[in-house]
């Protein structure tokens, strides 16, 4: 995250789809255009390096050869015609993911357990993983971006606080990895179907 400057966003402007500069320059906030745009640049990376993408791939569009979003109901992106990938930020860092398969990727600082928050996002079995654990900011983190990943692998998202509360019940048929790392003060998930 510190190359989030000025420079660095006119740089990116120049990289990206004239959709996604218009999305970025839609932020009030310098962080929140960088984030916008570089989570876009590491996207061309991934799709433009991996076995997903060909140099002719219908992604890409004829004119600016850079792929455009289109959205689902819930406004989660998708590419046509191209891999399934995931986005996410925060103030630690940006997160990317690119699959053949659906696939859903949260980052998250580690935020406080407000006991409101927590009622309201997780069952009675999670509440008590918090409250019991030697840091409950850490335990509601991490469950938080296993619920969030899980929600972005299906396509919706978060459409409301109070429908997370069951999201992570049936996993069965769902690989999820979860990462925390204390020292810089994030936790990431990533769930991808089996």
């Amino acid at each position: 995250m510190s190359q989030c400057t000025e420079q660095e966003i006119a740089r990116l402007l120049h990289l990206v789809s004239p959709q996604r500069r218009e999305q970025a320059l839609a932020y009030k906030h310098l962080f929140g255009q960088f984030c916008c745009l570089k989570s876009y640049e590491l996207l061309l990376q991934l799709i433009s390096s991996s076995r997903f993408v060909s140099p002719d791939s219908e992604i890409r569009t004829p004119d600016s050869r850079l792929p455009i979003f289109l959205y689902n109901e819930y406004g989660q992106p998708r590419l046509e015609g191209g891999p399934c990938f995931s986005i996410s930020h925060c103030k630690q860092g940006i997160a990317v993911v690119v699959s053949e398969m659906p696939i859903g990727i949260d980052i998250e600082h580690i935020r406080e357990a407000k006991s409101e928050l927590v009622a309201r996002t997780m069952n009675e079995k999670e509440q008590a993983e918090i409250w019991a654990a030697q840091s409950p900011n850490i335990a509601f983190t991490r469950l938080w971006t296993q619920k969030e990943a899980v929600l972005k692998m299906h396509g919706t998202g978060i459409i409301s606080i109070d429908g997370m509360k069951n999201t992570l019940v049936a996993l069965e048929n769902i690989d999820l990895q979860t990462k925390v790392n204390i020292n810089k003060q994030y936790a990431y998930s990533i769930a991808i179907p089996r």
